[in-house]
């Protein structure tokens, strides 16, 4: 019997090699022996390459030939010029109370009411002087009735009396043929009615000068009435204020002293329900087509400032649209000490139909063209002890040189004392060593 085969044994797996743990571990422990230590090493790395630097970096600029425009900049709101003032109206009253108002703003044509009153006093007094009126047609009726009575009368007694004074005359007549007695009682009868007849004509005038007179003092009555009436009519009337022409609403701020203490001592515009003395401007209505600007200007530059000076205005709504204008008036300073400034007025000269009022705009003021002069940066010019000078490069460094200060804005200032092309610096350069050597105390430990 054959013996079987033997089974071949199985490989052992390879040993596992530990030389990338090791060379891990090797790395891991210089970092995180380095690690606190690497910032503080940086910042000495700094430290010393500050200090090895030759000097401090000074910006410079160049002194510029040509043209130099002076400018004064500011910012406004667009608003109508030459404006049409509406007043409360002269009524003869007290205060009237403000029954409708229009909005500020708000555009209307000619015509278009813009604030009205109550109108409920004037009212009552149109009614009364009506009333009065119709109570005087009557009078004056009635005063000419009893005229014309009157004269009825005066007529009849006058014919009577010249028909007493013909029967007297026909008595008179009949003297020859009767008594001495009778004779005389005719006599004494014709005189009697001869003196009633110029009595009653004596009479009759002063009673139709007197019935005239009752007349025309009816007449008066019924005048004065209907002029009470015209008047209140009137006054109605204008206790509706319109426009005379087109644009928009532009209310003003009610300065009576009673809305002031009821409104905490503010200004505030006028508003339905207000009570306005007549004659009081409560609105005004700017023209559309004439358009300015009231920019509220630094009291620096008040002094650069003339009527006339050419502007640019760049309005926030219409960013690709410049206008230009002029300056019209310049006003008074007002505001605190710290902060002084002025109004200046000005003008569109070439407005569109775009524009509408309220609009925020930047204007630039030109003040002042030189040409043909030196300039240089602003920040490039230096003062001290009332002189004026520019750092110029001198061997390895800056030294001062003097000039003359010819005109200066925020931005550049025009010189002269110095050349075409001339390099100057755009800072003191001694401040900047003035830093580099007294920076820090690491920097001061270090030897020279």
């Amino acid at each position: 019997m054959k013996a079987a085969a033997a089974t071949p044994a199985l490989a052992p797996p390879p040993p596992r090699t530990r030389r990338p743990r090791r060379m891990l571990k090797r790395l891991l422990i210089p970092l995180l022996v380095l690690a606190p230590v690497a910032p503080a090493g940086w910042g000495v790395y700094r430290l010393f390459r500050t200090v090895g630097q030759s000097g401090p970096h000074v910006p410079v600029a160049q002194v510029r030939f040509g043209e130099v425009t002076f400018t004064v900049t500011a910012s406004g709101q667009l608003r109508g010029g030459n404006p049409e003032s509406l007043q409360a109206p002269m009524t003869g009253m007290g205060e009237m109370q403000i029954k409708f108002l229009r909005t500020p703003g708000e555009t209307v044509k000619a015509g278009d009411i813009v604030f009205a009153f109550d109108t409920g006093e004037q009212a009552y007094k149109l009614k009364e002087a009506e009333a009065d009126l119709a109570e005087a047609d009557q009078q004056v009726l009635k005063a000419q009735a009893e005229a014309e009575a009157q004269q009825e009368e005066n007529s009849y007694l006058l014919l009577k009396a010249k028909s007493d004074v013909r029967l007297a005359e026909l008595d008179v007549r009949r003297n020859p043929l009767v008594s001495s007695i009778a004779a005389r009682q005719n006599d004494l009868a014709l005189e009697a009615a001869r003196g009633r007849l110029a009595q009653i004509e004596h009479d009759l005038a002063n009673r139709s000068a007197s019935n005239q007179a009752g007349v025309d003092i009816q007449l008066a009555a019924r005048s004065k009435s209907g002029t009470q009436a015209a008047a209140a009519r009137r006054n109605i009337e204008q206790m509706t204020v319109r426009a005379h022409r087109d644009g928009y609403v532009s209310l003003l701020q009610n300065t009576s002293t009673t809305n002031q203490f009821a409104r905490g001592m503010t200004l505030p515009q006028y508003r339905v329900g207000d009570r306005v003395s007549p004659g009081v401007t409560i609105a005004e209505i700017p023209d559309l087509k004439n358009w300015e600007l009231n920019p509220s200007i630094g009291e620096l530059d008040r002094g650069q400032m003339a009527v006339g000076q050419p502007v640019e205005v760049r309005v926030i709504a219409l960013p690709f649209r410049r206008f230009h204008g002029h300056v019209t008036n310049i006003g008074g300073t007002t505001g605190p000490a710290w902060n002084r400034r002025f109004e200046c007025r000005m003008s569109l000269d070439d407005p569109a139909p775009e524009l509408r009022p309220g609009m925020s705009a930047e204007v630039v003021i030109t003040t002042e063209i030189l040409k043909n002069v030196l300039s240089i940066p602003s920040q490039a010019l230096f003062e001290s002890d009332g002189r004026f000078f520019v750092y110029v490069p001198s061997g390895t460094g800056f030294a001062p040189r003097d000039v003359k200060l010819v005109r200066r804005s925020e931005s550049q200032a025009v010189i002269s004392g110095v050349a075409r092309g001339q390099t100057v610096a755009l800072a003191n350069p001694d401040e900047g060593t003035k830093k580099q050597s007294g920076g820090s105390s690491a920097m001061k430990a270090i030897p020279k």
